[in-house]
């Protein structure tokens, strides 16, 4: 009977869980739609891509400025 009972509040935790994370990813994407879709439409879809372009090749540049540089060599006591 205890058994019973533990697996049954168990399996109603999970689908309290379950109901909260379903209403949460609902509501954030709901949420994201217009607004990527109004900026798409403001800013225009070329503009968007060039700028994700500039962002990932200032990525790429800074790290490759960092593999650049000479690592400190240790000091042995």
């Amino acid at each position: 009977m205890r058994t019973v009972l533990g697996v049954l509040s168990l399996l109603m935790v999970v689908a309290v869980i379950g109901v909260l994370a379903k209403k949460q990813l609902s509501a954030n994407t709901s949420m994201r739609l217009p607004a990527a879709s109004a900026a798409s439409s403001s800013v225009g879809g070329g503009a968007v891509t060039q700028q994700s372009q500039q962002i990932q090749q200032q990525i790429k540049q800074s790290i490759d400025a960092t593999m650049q540089q000479a690592r400190p060599e240790p000091q042995d006591k």
